[in-house]
């Protein structure tokens, strides 16, 4: 009996541990970040600092423990390019909304020119949902007089096993005050920033659904684009993968052998001269939701049917 009493207590306790050991989430509230850690080890973090004029999820970790991420401009690393200075973390915004560039603003833009670009600022957190792995935030999509163009609610969901590490993002953006235009643009939308070890200079090789690979895929249209590689001798895969609701799905390509990978939903023309054309006015209060998935293995190169196993949301 003694001995079964104990045996529900160590039971008991295990269950315990194994409930806490998933994601967890750190405000920082001085460094304006949120801390992401799965299993006690880091996986992420949300930054919301003004001077990125964008949200950002930097840096991100392997489930090993190795940097996906470039390190310019927050942290930078011996080696690594100094280009585009707005390509930090992963991000989510678009080049031409109501003619305002939002993806190429940066700390680089002088005050001469920063009426031409678009900022998204920070509003707040609604919600830390550990048990589901669930980080809630708003935001606004401003111009340079501060005027509110759209609404953002983001739900970043964090999850991982042994070897993967997943984020997904799905973004609800809301017109609040007027009709607004996007226009079709290759700067867009859903973007990460690799680690130099991963460009393709270094042993990076991207690889579509169609079975296009290196730049090949730039501008193609499919649900998944991988990126594989190695970094200090382990192989890791990175996947975006596209939701199938999303405007315009599958998105075109936007991956770049010197470290951008992304994929656009509103590029259209920008990318293939036979493609329709995408004009997309958000009438005032209505909403448009974009949602992506983030794949990121380690040990061995990901294959085509563990990415197929992994296109639900």
């Amino acid at each position: 009996m003694k001995q079964f009493i104990i045996f529900l207590f160590i039971l008991a306790n295990t269950s315990l541990i194994a409930q806490n050991a998933g994601v967890r989430f750190v405000e920082v509230p001085a460094e304006q970040k949120v801390d992401v850690f799965i299993n006690n080890t880091p996986f992420t973090a949300f930054l919301y600092a003004d001077s990125l004029k964008k949200q950002i999820l930097y840096p991100i970790y392997t489930a090993s423990g190795k940097t996906i991420t470039r390190g310019f401009p927050i942290n930078p690393q011996p080696g690594e390019q100094t280009d585009h200075p707005h390509q930090v973390g992963l991000w989510f915004n678009f080049g031409d909304v109501e003619g305002l560039d939002f993806w190429n603003n940066s700390y680089a833009i002088s005050e001469s020119e920063r009426c031409k670009y678009g900022s998204i600022r920070f509003k707040r957190i609604v919600e830390k949902d550990e048990a589901n792995g669930r980080l809630v935030v708003q935001a606004e999509w401003v111009d340079c007089n501060q005027t509110v163009l759209l609404e953002e609610t983001t739900t970043y969901t964090f999850s991982g096993k042994p070897q993967f590490r997943y984020i997904v993002r799905k973004s609800v953006l809301t017109a609040v005050n007027r009709d607004i235009l996007f226009t079709e643009n290759k700067e867009g939308m859903f973007g990460l920033r690799i680690d130099k070890n991963l460009e393709e200079t270094g042993t990076g090789v991207y690889t579509n659904r169609l079975g296009n690979q290196g730049g090949d895929v730039w501008g193609k249209r499919s649900p998944w684009v991988a990126l594989s590689g190695q970094k200090e001798g382990e192989a890791i895969s990175v996947v975006i993968i596209d939701h199938p609701q999303n405007l315009n799905y599958p998105g075109w390509s936007h991956a770049r052998g010197y470290g951008l990978f992304a994929t656009n939903n509103l590029g259209g023309r920008e990318f293939d001269k036979n493609a329709d054309e995408v004009k997309v006015v958000l009438k005032k209060g209505d909403s448009l939701t974009f949602q992506y998935k983030l794949v990121i293995k380690n040990g061995n190169v990901i294959n085509e049917e563990e990415i197929t196993d992994e296109m639900t949301f």
